[in-house]
């Protein structure tokens, strides 16, 4: 596919004709998602924005929506919640995660449509494009690049760019 970023079980990524290397979810591929499960989901999904710490790195340079992660900014992980899969605001009552990160992992997010219109409770949440940790171990569904390479992938991207996540 002409504008998709190919992320392949391997870790392979093939974009633009250049080759990258990435972190899948601990459990592999499924076509199945379920909350928790540690897998990556298949399938083509759009870029809805891109996040980022502006007081760690410089605004991320890309076609696409590119916003700052603010100290109270979170993601919903509960199924019961009626803001599941989306971003928040915290405090928040529900199960959630902190976008504001000690690590550098969270530097640089880039929110995938996946389970978003409209989400559907258990399919997963938070599934994203993020720095990858040294030695590029498993993620718990997210897809995961050094942060040179989510940069330039960035540069090239636009709101038809998809990430396809092959089996």
């Amino acid at each position: 596919m002409k504008n998709a970023i190919e992320i392949y079980s391997s870790g392979k990524v093939v974009f633009r004709g250049e080759e990258y290397r990435c972190a899948i979810g601990k459990n592999g591929i499924t076509e199945n998602k379920i909350e928790g499960d540690g897998k990556t989901p298949q399938g083509c999904f759009g870029m809805r924005k891109v996040l980022y710490r502006k007081d760690r790195i410089e605004k991320p340079r890309t076609e696409l929506l590119v916003e700052e992660i603010q100290e109270n900014d979170g993601w919903c992980d509960d199924v019961n919640d009626k803001s599941y899969n989306q971003q928040i605001k915290l405090p928040h009552n529900a199960s959630h995660e902190k976008l504001w990160c000690d690590d550098e992992v969270y530097d640089i997010v880039v929110v995938l449509g996946y389970n978003d219109n409209p989400a559907a409770a258990g399919k997963g949440s938070a599934i994203f494009m993020h720095i990858a940790r040294e030695n590029y171990p498993p993620t718990v569904g997210c897809i995961a690049f050094n942060k040179k390479d989510l940069l330039e992938i960035l540069k090239n991207c636009d709101k038809d760019t998809l990430v396809c996540v092959e089996k």
